[in-house]
């Protein structure tokens, strides 16, 4: 009786059916590390927003509100959009009035620096989506690969035998088949994980735009305020 397996396979397979079952298990990997490494800093950026956020809130100054963000955020996911309204407020009380950039409406610098900043989180928090997209997307394929080669080669060594007895080919086959279950291993994980952690990451930057939209109300409501004075006393 003809051994068949998992082990025999791999034994009797050639290069290109080892290449299959090396990039399935470097895919795997990769997706499992991944996976781990970006659920612990998603949960932990979910937890700490909220806490991270009133601490903020709680400063007597911005600067004072920028520290405490630094200590209370350890995932570098809202201090971003602090530490850019901090800069503007603080180039703007420095800046001369014959500075070309003092001509631009401070309210548009403002929403300027808070883009700009929200954009760095979100990459931060998007980082390595798009791998598990295309392992999750390309390893059935993948294993579907290793299976149409494994059976090539094992309908060539039956047909080069001349014993085309159906114990012959069922071994070989089912053994060729077992690529095609690998591909489908790594690859449900991986949209699972990916679908998971997009709902994760899509709650964050809903707390994160919402956090923007505060920030640039609070550093250009001083300007609004002394543009208000103004039109009221050139009108008087």
């Amino acid at each position: 009786m003809a051994t068949t397996g998992v082990m025999h396979y791999l034994q009797t397979g050639d290069a290109v059916t080892h290449g299959v079952a090396y990039l399935l298990l470097a895919m795997s990997v990769a997706s499992w590390c991944f996976l781990l490494v970006k659920a612990w800093m998603l949960v932990r950026a979910k937890r700490q927003g909220p806490r991270s956020v009133a601490l903020f809130w709680q400063s007597a100054t911005l600067s004072d509100a920028v520290l405490a963000l630094r200590a209370a955020d350890k995932e570098r996911v809202f201090t971003p959009l602090a530490v850019a309204a901090l800069e503007v407020s603080q180039a703007h009380g420095a800046m001369g009035a014959t500075v070309l950039l003092a001509r631009v409406d401070f309210g548009e610098r403002v929403t300027r620096a808070l883009r700009q900043a929200l954009l760095v989180s979100q990459r931060r928090l998007e980082f390595g989506h798009v791998l598990l997209a295309s392992i999750g997307s390309t390893a059935p394929f993948v294993g579907l690969l290793g299976t149409v080669w494994g059976i090539y080669h094992a309908l060539g060594s039956i047909a080069a035998s001349g014993q085309a007895m159906i114990e012959n080919v069922a071994g070989p086959v089912g053994e060729a088949l077992i690529m095609t279950a690998f591909g489908l291993v790594v690859a449900i994980p991986a949209v699972l994980g990916y679908n998971i952690l997009g709902r994760l990451q899509r709650q964050v930057s809903e707390d994160l735009d919402g956090f923007a939209r505060d920030l640039q109300a609070y550093v250009c409501a001083p300007e609004k305020e002394a543009r208000r004075l103004r039109d009221a006393q050139l009108q008087s």
